[in-house]
C-alpha cells in the first residue's frame, strides 16, 4: 500500500504538468534483444517522451490501465518493469524540462490588476535615508581584508515587500532599518526609483520582484491587500508552488533570467518549514561614457592586498574629469553613458585603514563628497576586476535592529490570512560584478524566506522508539527481500 501511495503521489505531481509539454527526442540505446524499441520511455508509442508517458506508466503501475508499448518501459535494462523504471523516466523528464514547464506554479496574479499609484520623487530625505542603509550594511559586512559587494537597493526592495505584511514592533523595527520612514511612504519612493531607471543598450538597471508561496492552504493563505500592495508598488509576480525540486529549479531559472545570467543559482533546497519566498533581482549593465582603448591598459602591474602581499593586476589608465576628496580620502568619479550612473572610488589616505574609513563615514559626508566633485580632473588607474559574493544577512539585520522579524515575537499577520504565525528564517544576498575596458556589469539577488513557527504535524504519527519489525520489499511483488527486527541499538 505504501508503494501505491508513493506512485499516486508521483503521478499526481506529474498530472500537475501541462499535457504534451517538454517532449524529449533522445533516441533509444540498443541492447540485447531490444533493438526494436524506438525510444525507451515512450510507453504510449507516439514517437516522443512526454508527460503523457508518465501518466500512462503511472496508471499501469496502479493497475488502472495498459501501456501501448510496454517494451519501452524498461528504463534500467533489468528486463523487469517496476516503479524504479517509472522513477528513472520521471527523472529523465524533469532534468530536460524547458523553462516554461519548470515553472510548475500557479500565477496568483490572475484576476488581479495593478492599481495606478502615485510615487514620490527622490529628495534629500530619501537620499540620506538610503545612503544610511547602504553604509550600515557595508559596515556590518566589510572587514577591510576581503572583497565585499552589497546591493542596498536589492536588499531594501526585498525587505520592503516583506514589511508590507508586518505589523506592530516587527514593522517598526523593519522601518527603522530600511531608512526610518513609514512603509507607506517608502513604497512611494521606491516605486519612483524603480520606474525611473534606464533601459537601453548603453545603460540599464533592471528590477524584478517575485513572491512564491507554498501550496498549503492550511498553513498559508496570502492576504489580498498584501498581494495588491506589492503588485502596485513593486510590480511583483506571485506564484503558488509545491516547494519541491520543481520549485527550486523554477526559482533558480527565474533568478538566472532576471540577472542576465550573472547569478545562476540562488538556492539548493527548500526546507519543510519554508512557506514563502520574497525575491528581488537587479541587473546593471552600462558602457563607459569614455571607454578605454588598448593603449589605456597596463598589464601585470602591482596591487598591494590588505594583508600586505604583492599581487598583479591589469589597470585601466585615463584622465578623468571628476576628482573626489574629503578629509581622509581621494577618489574619482567616471560616468557611464547617459550620465544617470557613474563609477565612484574613494581611496583612504595611507595612514587610514579602509575599515576605519568606513566606520567613520556618515550619509551626509558621503553625500557631500559625491555631489561636489572637483572638475579640475585627475589621472587615474583602475584595476580590472570581476568577482561574486554572497552573504546570509540574518545576523547582520538583527544587529542593525530588526531582530523581532527573526524571532518568536515576529508579527507578519498582514501577509497571512491563516492563523499560523510566520517569521523570517533567512535573508540570502548574492552579487556579481565585472569591470573592464567597455564598462561595468553587475547583478544582485535578495531572497527573504518566510517560515512557520512550528512544523505542521501529520494526522498520524509513528515513532520507532521501541522494538519493531522491518523489511526491504520488492515493490513489484511486495515480497520482502530482507526482513528482520530491531530490539536494541547496541
Amino acid at each position: 500500500m505504501k508503494c501505491k501511495r508513493l506512485i499516486s503521489a508521483i503521478l499526481s505531481a506529474a498530472m500537475a504538468l501541462p499535457m504534451g509539454a517538454g517532449c524529449l527526442t533522445a533516441g533509444a540505446e540498443p541492447g540485447d534483444g531490444t533493438d526494436c524499441v524506438k525510444e525507451y520511455g515512450d510507453v504510449n508509442d507516439d514517437g516522443a517522451i512526454s508527460i503523457a508517458d508518465l501518466v500512462m506508466f503511472g496508471k499501469w503501475l496502479l493497475g488502472k490501465g495498459e501501456m501501448t508499448a510496454p517494451e519501452a518501459a524498461d528504463m534500467n535494462g533489468d528486463r523487469k518493469t517496476d516503479v524504479f523504471d517509472f522513477i528513472l523516466l520521471r527523472r529523465r523528464f524533469v532534468e530536460t524540462l524547458p523553462e516554461e514547464v519548470l515553472f510548475r506554479v500557479t500565477d496568483l496574479c490572475s484576476g488581479m490588476e495593478a492599481k495606478k499609484v502615485e510615487g514620490l520623487e527622490p529628495d534629500k530625505e530619501f537620499s540620506l535615508s538610503q545612503t544610511g542603509v547602504a553604509l550600515d550594511l557595508l559596515r556590518h559586512t566589510a572587514d577591510g581584508s576581503s572583497n565585499v559587494l552589497i546591493s542596498p537597493y536589492s536588499v531594501v526592495q526585498a525587505l520592503a515587500m516583506t514589511a508590507n505584511g508586518a505589523k506592530g514592533d516587527t514593522l517598526s523595527e523593519m522601518e527603522n532599518v530600511l531608512g526610518g520612514m513609514p512603509i507607506d511612504k517608502l513604497n512611494k519612493y521606491l516605486y519612483t526609483q524603480r520606474t525611473s531607471q534606464p533601459d537601453s543598450e548603453d545603460c540599464k538597471l533592471l528590477t524584478a520582484n517575485s513572491i512564491w508561496t507554498r501550496n498549503a492552504p492550511s498553513r498559508i493563505k496570502v492576504n489580498a491587500d498584501f498581494l495588491q500592495t506589492n503588485m502596485d508598488y513593486y510590480d511583483a509576480d506571485f506564484y503558488v508552488a509545491p516547494f519541491d525540486e520543481f520549485t527550486v529549479k523554477a526559482v533558480n531559472k527565474w533568478v538566472e533570467k532576471n540577472t542576465d545570467g550573472m547569478i545562476k543559482k540562488l538556492t539548493d533546497k527548500l526546507d519543510p518549514e519554508n512557506v514563502m519566498l520574497l525575491i528581488n533581482a537587479v541587473t546593471f549593465d552600462a558602457k563607459w561614457q569614455r571607454p578605454y582603448t588598448k593603449d589605456n591598459v597596463i598589464e601585470d602591474a602591482d596591487f598591494t592586498a590588505a594583508d600586505g602581499s604583492a599581487q598583479k593586476a591589469d589597470y585601466l589608465v585615463s584622465t578623468e574629469s571628476y576628482f573626489l576628496k574629503d578629509e581622509n580620502a581621494t577618489g574619482i568619479m567616471k560616468p557611464y553613458k547617459g550620465g544617470k550612473y557613474a563609477f565612484a572610488a574613494l581611496l583612504p589616505d595611507k595612514d587610514v585603514s579602509l575599515g576605519d574609513y568606513i566606520e567613520d563615514l556618515t550619509p551626509e559626508r558621503l553625500g557631500k563628497v559625491l555631489s561636489n566633485p572637483d572638475t579640475s580632473g585627475a589621472y587615474t588607474m583602475i584595476p580590472k576586476f570581476s568577482y561574486d559574493y554572497s552573504n546570509e544577512l540574518k545576523e547582520i539585520l538583527t544587529d542593525m535592529g530588526m531582530g523581532a522579524a527573526f524571532s518568536d515575537a515576529a508579527d507578519f499577520s498582514g501577509m497571512n490570512d491563516v492563523d499560523n504565525p510566520l517569521f523570517i528564517s533567512s535573508v540570502m544576498h548574492k552579487t556579481f560584478i565585472q569591470l573592464d575596458e567597455e564598462g561595468t556589469r553587475a547583478a544582485a539577488v535578495t531572497e527573504v524566506v518566510m517560515s512557520d513557527k512550528a512544523m505542521l504535524r501529520a494526522e498520524n504519527e509513528v515513532v520507532l522508539n521501541r522494538p519493531f519489525l522491518y523489511c526491504i520489499v520488492d515493490t513489484e511483488t511486495n515480497i520482502p527481500v530482507f526482513i528482520g527486527t530491531l530490539t536494541s541499538i547496541k
